[in-house]
């Protein structure tokens, strides 16, 4: 692990805490984001970036619900269903990508942000007029699962732009986003745990700013923020992350 200093330190908190502010504010949980981040600090994608992206993932996601909970904008009946179903779906893409070269993880990591930057820039239709289609939703979580598991964040990222496609208010689809998001971040990290490389002090100074950051942000998004707003500068922000990330990947 290369970060070292208190400045280094330093430096990635700070990052984390914009990072967490903002997805907190989507109910999307950090790791999507967070995974370039960390990686312009550490070498190894599998065992010390995805491990510790999915632990803050989680954590994240769970005062994102906290946040979003306050304004009541959590069905938890539905929420908890997508749980289950999330939380035993990842596991498997976090088992197979301790099997495939890291290149490949990183170009469908890259392959995955375009699409997520397309679908927070895209207009999203009024949901006023047609129904939410929650068995559908529950359909398309066991994919975008087992990909988030693979991909080592958690399965916000996808989850959340199906929600709304499929006729859920964005601010309303945050909240059940951020419930369904956090048990499979946790189940997803356990095939990471035996070969995981912590540094705890490092993790627990993370833990515990993204779970201020995170609450913080969802309060912001609930009482004030429109959601189109949100969407867009979440995507701004990752893609700009990540084009540096593809940097530093294509000049070492």
């Amino acid at each position: 692990m290369v970060i070292a200093g208190v400045f280094e330190v330093a430096i990635v908190a700070a990052g984390l805490a914009v990072l967490s502010f903002i997805s907190g504010m989507l109910g999307l949980g950090v790791a999507f984001a967070a995974i370039p981040f960390l990686g312009l600090f550490m070498q190894d994608l599998v065992h010390e970036v995805q491990p510790l992206a999915l632990l803050l993932n989680g954590v994240t996601a769970l005062f994102s619900a906290f946040g979003f909970a306050r304004s009541r904008l959590v069905e938890w009946r539905r929420a908890a269903f997508l749980s289950v179903v999330t939380t035993l779906s990842a596991p498997i893409g976090a088992f197979i990508v301790q099997f495939v070269p890291q290149m490949i993880v990183w170009v469908i990591y890259f392959a995955a942000v375009l699409y997520l930057a397309y679908r927070l820039f895209k207009p999203i239709k009024s949901s006023r007029g047609r129904g939410e289609n929650f068995k559908l939703a529950v359909i398309f979580a066991v994919p975008i699962s087992v990909l988030a598991g693979f991909l080592g964040v958690g399965p916000g990222f996808l989850l959340l732009p199906t929600l709304i496609l499929l006729g859920f208010e964005p601010k309303k689809a945050a909240g059940i986003n951020a419930v369904a998001v956090c048990p499979p971040s946790f189940s997803a990290l356990i095939p990471h745990l035996s070969t995981a490389h912590w540094n705890p002090s490092l993790a627990a100074i993370l833990v515990l700013i993204g779970a201020v950051s995170a609450f913080i942000g969802a309060r912001v998004t609930s009482l004030f923020i429109p959601s189109v707003k949100l969407k867009q500068m979440f995507a701004i922000l990752i893609l700009i992350v990540t084009i540096y990330k593809i940097y530093t990947l294509i000049t070492v």
